[in-house]
């Protein structure tokens, strides 16, 4: 069930301790590289300062006149609004949204395939298991937003290649018209009125939403981050039963039936809430109590951006008490938020309609990420098969 939560439950997220982090088109011009005063290249810029400060960072971004932006999906924790707002407030840059449905692995390979070209993307929203592997690899451009003193030490690279920006909690989403009484934990999925009914938001080895609903079952059955196999033994399970089905849960499926139960994220499926009410679908979220398992997503900028200045813009933007907010009335949970709790910049009208949650999350280490990773790549394919 759905449910409003007063802001104990909504600040838990923001509050709690993170240890995860310790085609072909023409090449960029260099000029886009150079700051409003011809010197500063914004390639190679940290910080806003570096630019000479936030004014001069705007007008190199109007500079360039663009932003490259992939796998954002607009009833993605709000991204669609997110959108139009940066684009409303600096008129002068046209988004250029490509692939909304892509996965963090797409992204990571879209930045290596179009190296050089004026359609690389200019920045990512990755998983945090993704954002970690690629900036080992060594993709990502230092930048320190302006707010970074308030992102919480263990929400954020050291060095700033990549840090958290808004998450949420693994929950179950069900539509109740079509469902008699829906699932509130893993241990329910098993039931066998839900034979042909259960779904996942694309395959675990590549996106990080059902890399989260694999590591939720796997806690919920006895399992741990270093170890992720009880967990895909769990949907091995639900697929032999026939309840789990092999189809990715998106907004058009949801809405068309196609999916009435959906391990997502509680930001979405409090989304699809609201934005299918008025068609007639009960859609209800319940964070199931087994397996709570809570995740960040990452943003970042590609190394070689090809709108260097509009990208660190852009994430002035998302990590700005606006952007924050954005992300908050799309049901996500800002990382800003225990800061902006504090200093009363947090929307309290939206604050308070975030999906309640019971217990603490824990997070898994940079190591168990690792291995879980490893782990699905070698055996999701061929216990699901």
């Amino acid at each position: 069930m759905f449910r409003p939560s007063g802001r104990g439950a909504a600040a838990l997220l923001g509050a709690a301790v993170l240890t995860t982090l310790t085609a072909c088109g023409a090449a960029p011009d260099d000029s886009a590289d150079a700051g409003s005063d011809g010197k500063v290249k914004a390639g190679s810029t940290a910080s806003a300062s570096d630019f000479g400060g936030l004014k001069e960072l705007v007008a190199a971004a109007e500079k360039e006149g663009k932003l490259n932006v992939i796998a954002l999906p607009p009833d993605w924790a709000n991204y669609g609004e997110v959108i139009k707002a940066f684009e409303k407030k600096y008129p002068k840059i046209k988004v250029n949204s490509e692939n909304p449905d892509a996965s963090s692995a797409d992204e990571i390979a879209a930045v290596k395939s179009r190296k050089g070209q004026d359609r690389a993307p200019d920045v990512l929203d990755l998983g945090i298991a993704f954002a970690r592997s690629a900036s080992e690899e060594g993709l990502f451009a230092p930048y320190k937003v302006e707010t970074w003193d308030d992102i919480p030490d263990t929400q954020k690279d050291a060095d700033g290649r990549f840090y958290n920006d808004y998450g949420g909690y693994v929950s179950i989403g069900c539509d109740a018209g079509r469902i008699k009484k829906c699932p509130e934990t893993f241990a329910d999925l098993l039931k066998p009125e839900y034979k042909g009914k259960v779904a996942l938001n694309g395959n675990p080895t590549k996106s990080g939403s059902a890399f989260g609903g694999v590591y939720a079952a796997s806690l919920a059955n006895k399992g741990s981050f270093g170890d992720i196999q009880p967990g895909i033994d769990f949907f091995a399970k639900l697929k032999k039963s026939g309840n789990f089905i092999p189809v990715e849960s998106t907004p058009a499926t949801v809405e068309k039936g196609e999916t009435p139960i959906s391990i997502d994220w509680d930001y979405l499926n409090a989304g699809y809430a609201d934005q299918f009410k008025d068609k007639g679908v009960d859609w209800q979220v319940s964070v199931p109590s087994d397996g709570v398992y809570a995740q960040y997503y990452s943003q970042a900028i590609n190394k070689e951006a090809p709108n260097p200045a509009a990208a660190r813009l852009w994430m002035e933007f998302l990590y700005s008490p606006e952007g924050q907010n954005l992300w908050l009335k799309g049901y996500a949970r800002p990382v800003l938020l225990p800061a902006m709790t504090e200093d009363g910049t947090a929307d309290k009208e939206f604050l308070a309609k975030l999906p309640e949650v019971e217990g603490t999350p824990e997070f898994p280490s940079s190591e168990d990420l690792d291995k879980a990773q490893e782990d699905l790549a070698k055996n999701w394919d061929k216990a699901l098969s």
